[in-house]
């Protein structure tokens, strides 16, 4: 159930990346002629008034086709009303449409996720949280009687500050003081406790306590009012895009080094389905972190994709006239094949990554 979660989620976000198009060209009546969800052979259609839709056997995005680029159209060639026939203005409306959709649709995505689970308002408190002793017969912690759930609020006379950033204080003493006893001051439930650890050299020189350190955090969550809930969306929505961004400036920037961490449809499934086990509605935040980089990842001006439509207007904007016909379709088919080559070798490569199909070949 949560593998058809995550799949139903990937498939949405194509389904509203295409309906972004066919709508607005519709909206200014334009004529469409196909709407299709994946490429290749067509697994099922529905023939409509004028637009046929489709499901098809590819699974790499979708596209809404036009009788511009239809030989059998019989729709003339004048008519006012083909989307090549209109003014620049409208076609990139129509081409941007799609990346304006999945845009929209994230942040409404993250509006539901906070509307159902309501706002998380994290709360520091003074100290470092101790949630695990890493070894309770050989740590040093084990062995200064350090437990699980202990809070540090004083570390060699240095009271531990309310913040997120309490556990790197901490982190740094122990670096500081190989072999040297560090006095503690830790809060155990209702009583105080006076601990001196000792931080023990690893193999590789790295001293260390053997303990999980965290921030002394509590995360509350209250409904909120929707004015709230829709700034606390927009807020998000906001790193989110931004994250992302900066994920793909490293990717152009540093194509060799960063390569490995593209991801096909395989492994964005794989990683939905895990965040829709632990967590149903953690699949709203993930599908608006995959909507906005579907947005950006379509707006880049490469071929096949809207920006690399869109680069075209922009010329034949300066031109005041298109490229010919023929240097737009052998850059698109090239792109086209381009596009569909390296997605097939990412669902073959996700595919040969998955734990069970490892071990098959074990």
């Amino acid at each position: 159930m949560t593998i058809l979660a995550a799949i139903a989620v990937l498939g949405i976000l194509i389904v509203v990346h295409e309906l972004g198009h066919f709508l607005a060209a519709r909206l200014q009546g334009i004529h469409v002629n196909r709407f299709s969800i994946g490429f290749g052979p067509i697994l099922w259609k529905y023939q409509g008034p004028e637009t046929e839709y489709a499901l098809r056997g590819i699974p790499l995005g979708g596209y809404v086709g036009f009788p511009d680029d239809d030989p059998e159209s019989k729709i003339p060639a004048n008519d006012p009303d083909l989307l090549g026939n209109r003014p620049v203005l409208d076609r990139a409306i129509v081409i941007s449409a799609g990346v304006i959709s999945n845009l929209i649709f994230a942040y409404l995505l993250l509006v539901t996720q906070l509307g159902a689970v309501g706002i998380p308002d994290i709360q520091f408190h003074p100290g470092v949280a101790v949630p695990q002793i890493v070894s309770e017969k050989s740590s040093a912690a084990a062995e200064a009687g350090l437990k699980a759930g202990d809070v540090i609020l004083v570390a060699n006379g240095q009271t531990l500050a309310a913040s997120s950033d309490a556990p790197v204080v901490i982190t740094q003493m122990i670096k500081q003081h190989p072999q040297q006893p560090l006095d503690l001051i830790v809060q155990r439930q209702e009583e105080r406790l006076a601990l001196t650890v000792t931080p023990q050299l690893q193999a590789d020189g790295t001293p260390l306590i053997g303990v999980e350190l965290a921030p002394n955090a509590t995360v509350k969550r209250h409904p909120g009012n929707l004015l709230e809930i829709l700034q606390a969306a927009a807020t998000e929505f906001q790193r989110i895009f931004m994250l992302t961004v900066q994920g793909f400036w490293q990717l152009i920037s540093n194509f060799q080094e960063t390569a490995n961490q593209i991801s096909g449809p395989v492994a964005i499934v794989a990683i939905g389905s895990e965040i829709a086990r632990s967590n149903l509605t953690n699949l709203l935040q993930f599908g608006a972190l995959i909507s906005i980089n579907l947005a950006i990842l379509n707006i880049l001006p490469l071929p096949a994709l809207d920006g690399g439509q869109l680069a075209f207007l922009a010329v034949e904007g300066v031109r005041g006239k298109p490229l010919p016909n023929k240097i737009q379709e052998s850059v698109m088919q090239t792109g086209i094949i381009l596009l569909l080559g390296l997605g097939v070798f990412l669902i073959i490569r996700d595919t040969a990554n998955l734990d069970w199909v490892q071990k098959l070949f074990q």
